[in-house]
């Protein structure tokens, strides 16, 4: 191109940067450990504060209590897909609309996996979010189609509550989840059997791990 005058090639330019000190290693491995023992990490600590409760401890629940579980979620056409695709399920009842139109439901019907999903993700906050282990799904049912752009409401009741007879800090509880689509209309439910801690054991151990940090 001939050349421009007072062009300087670049890789004759030098890059300048700023310096900066860094602090010596141990000081800044002292600094990260301080920053990190000011971070509450336990959950029943953090609900102190005054955050919402996540789960229920064990004495936290109630036979024949019912929970009618928030936010409810609209299944949509891409949440049926990516599941789908995601769990290796190609029937073409759920991914195909020419397929589904010939069909006895003459549309695509949500996989009924991603159904049950949602709902057992909606009943988390709680039954359990602070559960030590899922142990059983039962009785899992369909009684009726979702349909994309159904709305999913979830509630769940407290079937039976038992302490652990061989350790304390613990017990299991069941729950029967209903799964209602926006016209009220019940299209799956299940029984399901959470182990969760006592609160007293929480509390505790919480506790502890303070008076350790303390003393530290």
């Amino acid at each position: 191109m001939g050349g421009a005058q007072g062009v300087v090639p670049w890789h004759s330019l030098k890059m300048t940067q700023t310096e900066t000190k860094a602090p010596p290693s141990g000081a800044a491995d002292k600094s990260i450990q301080q920053a990190a023992t000011q971070i509450e990490t336990d959950q029943a600590a953090r609900e102190a504060s005054g955050a919402h409760p996540y789960g229920r401890y064990l004495e936290e629940f109630e036979v024949g209590a019912v929970y009618k579980h928030w936010p409810a979620k609209t299944v949509t056409e891409a949440d049926d897909h990516l599941f789908c695709l995601l769990t290796m399920n190609h029937h073409p009842l759920h991914i195909n609309d020419v397929y589904a139109r010939q069909s006895q439901q003459g549309r695509n019907v949500v996989v009924g996996p991603l159904v049950y999903s949602l709902a057992l993700g909606m009943s988390v906050s709680d039954v359990s979010g602070k559960a030590i282990a899922n142990l059983a799904t039962e009785e899992l049912k369909h009684p009726a189609p979702v349909f994309h752009g159904d709305t999913l409401f979830c509630e769940s009741e407290v079937l039976d509550v038992k302490p652990s007879q061989s350790k304390p800090d613990r017990g299991t509880v069941r729950v029967h989840t209903r799964v209602l689509n926006q016209d009220g209309v019940l299209v799956a439910e299940f029984k399901r059997l959470v182990l969760v801690p006592r609160k007293d054991s929480a509390h505790e151990s919480a506790a502890g791990r303070s008076a350790e940090a303390n003393v530290e």
